[in-house]
C-alpha cells in the first residue's frame, strides 16, 4: 500500500542530485577584478601583463591571478577595496592609451562549468551595476524624418516627369521651386497625391512658381513616437549583444529611456555601445578626378565629396549613394578568406538587395569605396573610408567588407548594424552606478530573510509533526534547493523581489505537507490502521493542495504578464517555488515515508 516502485525513487534521486550540481555554483561568488583593453584599436602588448604586476606590487596590493589574451588583461582581487584601490593606480599609470574597468569575473570551477552548471544572475539592487536615463534628441529625429521626405519629393517629381529647379529644407518646412507654370501645376498635383496625409501644401503665387509643405502635428507626434520605439528596440538588441542578463530598458516620459543594466562595471563600454550609431554607405569612386590635389586646396568637383581613407589618404567619392545601412538585416564578423583579415559579412532586406543589384550591375569595373558613420555619444560624427575595392560582378543579398584594423572592431561594428541605427542621437541625462558593496550588503539582508524564515519553519514542523514534521524540513530544504537550480539553469536574474518570492515560497510550501499531515491524524482519531491513514492522508489531500497551487499560480502568471522588471522576477520566483514544493512536499515526503513506515506491517502508532 505504502511502497513505491524502484523507478520513482530513481526519480527523485535524480532531480535532488541534478539539483544540488546546478545550485552548486552559486557558492562560488564573483571575483572583483579589473579589465584592461587597449583604448585603440589594437592588439594588448606583450609586456603590459608584468608591468601591471608590477605596478601592484609597488602598491603593495595582493593579486588573487592574472590572465592574458590578445585583447584584455583580467586580474582578480581578494576583496573589492583592493580592486578599487588598484584601479587608481592602474588607471593613473596607464593614462588614457588603456581602457581600465573595474569587472566581477565568475569564480565557477572548470568541471561545474564543463556541464553547464553556472551561477543565477543577480539584478541591478543585488549585483550592483549601472543605471543610465538617456534623452531622445527629437528635434534631430524631425530634422532626419525632413531629409528622407526631401528625398522622397524629388523621387516622385522625377517618376512624374516633372522639372523643377530643387527641393531645399528650411527649419521645419520644405520648399519646392519649379521652371514653369506647367511644371508647378504638375508638382502640385505630385506632391498632393503623395504626401497629402503627412503635410500641409501651401501654394504660392504663379509668379513665384513654388510650393511649400509642412509637417502636420499628427505627423509630428508619429515621428517623436517611432524615434522613441525605435531606439528603445535597437537598446534591446545592443544590451542583449553585450550579453547583460535581464536588463531593464523602459520608456519614462515622451522623450526619455531609463537602462539598468546589472553587473556591468565597464561604464566607458557601455555607453559607447548604448549611444553610439554606426551605419554604412557605399559609394562610387570619382577615379579620374585628383583628390589629392583637391585636398591640397583645389577644388571639389561638382557631385563629389572629399573623404579620407584610414591611411591617411585623400579619396573624392560621388554624393549620390548607391545603398545606406537601413536596408542591412544581419551582420556577422569573421576572417576573410583571401587575406585572412578581420571582416564583416552583410545580409540585406528584400528591397535592399534589389537596389544594390541594380547599382552594382550598372557600375562592374568600377572603384566602390565604403564609408563608416558614426556618431559618438557626445554628438560627434566620425566618417572614414574602411574600404575600397573594384566591382567584379554585380552583388545582391549577401556580401562581405575589409578593411578593419582588427577583430573586436569587427565584432563592435557588426553589433552595431546588427542592433540597427538610432532613430535620433540620444544624450545622457543621468548615470548612476551601483556599487558592489551596497548589492553585497543587499544581499546579506536577503540571506538572513530567507534563513531566518526557513529555519523558524522548520522548528515549528520538527515539533508539532515530530517524524513527520523532520521529514517535511528535509523536504523542505531540497525545495530550496530546486528553486535555486531551476533559476540558474534559466539563467534567470534574482532582485530584491525575487528573494521575497523565495520567502512567501518556503512559508508556503509546507502548506502541502500540513494538509496531509492534518488529513493522517484525522484518519488515525477515526480508528484507521496507521498504513490505511497514511495512505488516505495523502490520497485525499491531493485534491485541495491542486486546487490551492493552482489559484496562487494564476495570480503569478497576471502578475508575470501585467508586472514589468522585478514585479516579473517575483513572479517568477514564485511559480517555480509552486512547482518544486509540489513535487518536494507530495512525491518526495511520500517517498521517505514509504522508506520509513511502509516496510513495517504491524504498524501500531506513527510519531504524528
Amino acid at each position: 500500500m505504502n511502497r513505491y516502485p524502484l523507478w520513482k525513487y530513481l526519480l527523485i534521486l535524480a532531480v535532488l542530485l541534478g539539483g544540488l550540481i546546478y545550485a552548486l555554483p552559486n557558492l562560488f561568488p564573483e571575483d572583483p577584478a579589473l579589465q584592461i583593453s587597449s583604448a585603440t584599436p589594437q592588439p594588448i602588448d606583450a609586456g603590459l601583463q608584468a608591468r601591471v604586476e608590477t605596478i601592484l606590487k609597488e602598491g603593495k596590493l595582493s593579486l588573487k591571478s592574472a590572465r592574458a589574451d590578445t585583447e584584455k588583461l583580467l586580474f582578480r582581487f581578494e576583496d573589492p577595496d583592493t580592486q578599487l584601490t588598484a584601479f587608481s593606480l592602474v588607471q593613473e599609470a596607464l593614462g588614457s592609451n588603456y581602457i581600465t574597468a573595474l569587472h566581477l569575473a565568475p569564480a565557477t570551477p572548470d568541471w561545474l562549468r564543463s556541464l553547464n552548471a553556472l551561477p543565477m544572475y543577480l539584478g541591478l539592487d543585488l549585483r550592483g551595476g549601472v543605471h543610465f536615463l538617456l534623452e531622445v534628441d527629437m528635434k534631430a529625429a524631425l530634422t532626419k524624418a525632413l531629409e528622407r521626405n526631401q528625398v522622397d519629393f524629388r523621387t516622385t517629381l522625377r517618376e512624374e516627369k516633372v522639372r523643377y529647379l530643387g527641393v531645399v529644407r528650411e527649419g521645419d518646412q520644405l520648399k519646392v521651386r519649379f521652371r514653369s507654370q506647367e511644371d508647378y501645376s504638375l508638382g502640385l498635383t505630385a506632391v498632393k497625391d503623395s504626401f497629402r496625409t503627412d503635410f500641409d501644401i501651401t501654394e504660392g503665387t504663379a509668379e513665384g512658381l513654388q510650393l511649400t509643405a509642412k509637417l502636420r502635428e499628427k505627423a509630428i507626434e508619429n515621428i517623436k513616437r517611432f524615434a522613441l520605439k525605435q531606439n528603445i528596440t535597437a537598446l534591446r538588441k545592443r544590451v542583449n549583444e553585450l550579453g547583460v542578463s535581464e536588463p531593464i530598458i523602459q520608456q519614462q516620459g515622451l522623450e526619455r529611456i531609463v537602462v539598468q543594466l546589472p553587473g556591468v562595471q565597464d561604464t566607458a563600454r557601455a555607453k559607447k555601445i548604448l549611444g553610439a550609431t554606426a551605419t554604412l554607405e557605399f559609394r562610387l569612386v570619382d577615379e579620374p578626378a585628383d583628390a589629392a590635389a583637391v585636398a591640397a586646396g583645389g577644388r571639389v568637383p561638382a557631385g563629389d565629396r572629399l573623404y579620407q581613407e584610414r591611411s591617411g589618404n585623400p579619396i573624392l567619392l560621388k554624393r549620390r549613394v548607391m545603398l545606406t545601412g537601413e536596408y542591412i538585416t544581419d551582420a556577422a564578423s569573421g576572417i576573410d578568406s583571401q587575406n585572412g583579415g578581420p571582416s564583416v559579412s552583410i545580409t540585406l532586406d528584400g528591397k535592399g538587395a534589389r537596389i544594390f543589384s541594380k547599382a552594382t550591375g550598372d557600375n562592374v569595373k568600377r572603384l566602390m569605396g565604403v564609408v563608416y558613420i558614426e556618431t559618438k555619444p557626445d554628438g560627434r560624427k566620425v566618417e572614414e573610408v574602411i574600404n575600397v575595392a573594384r566591382i567584379q560582378e554585380q552583388l545582391s543579398k549577401r556580401f562581405q567588407i575589409t578593411g578593419l584594423d582588427n577583430t573586436r572592431e569587427a565584432r563592435d561594428l557588426a553589433l552595431l548594424l546588427r542592433a540597427g541605427a538610432l532613430a535620433a542621437p540620444m544624450k545622457f541625462v543621468e548615470e548612476r552606478t551601483v556599487g558592489p558593496s551596497l548589492g553585497k550588503a543587499n544581499i546579506e539582508k536577503g540571506f538572513k530573510s530567507v534563513v531566518i524564515g526557513f529555519l523558524l519553519v522548520m522548528v515549528f514542523m520538527a515539533v508539532y509533526y515530530r517524524v513527520f514534521g523532520l521529514v517535511a524540513d528535509l523536504a523542505l530544504t531540497m525545495n530550496l534547493v530546486l528553486i535555486v537550480a531551476i533559476l540558474s539553469m534559466l539563467q534567470a536574474t534574482l532582485t530584491m523581489p525575487g528573494i521575497a518570492g523565495i520567502v512567501l515560497t518556503v512559508g508556503m510550501a509546507v502548506d502541502a505537507n500540513v494538509l496531509i499531515f492534518e488529513r493522517i491524524r484525522e484518519e488515525l482519531r477515526a480508528g484507521n490502521s496507521p498504513q490505511a491513514s497514511i495512505h488516505a492522508g495523502y490520497e485525499k489531500a491531493l485534491s485541495t493542495i491542486a486546487d490551492a497551487n493552482i489559484t496562487t499560480l494564476i495570480a503569478a502568471l497576471v502578475l508575470y504578464v501585467f508586472g514589468t522588471g522585478p514585479i516579473k522576477g517575483f513572479a517568477v520566483t514564485l511559480s517555480i517555488g509552486i512547482f518544486s514544493s509540489m513535487f518536494t512536499a507530495i512525491m518526495g515526503t511520500r517517498a521517505v515515508i514509504n522508506l520509513i513506515y511502509g516496510r513495517k506491517l504491524r504498524l501500531k502508532s506513527l510519531a504524528i
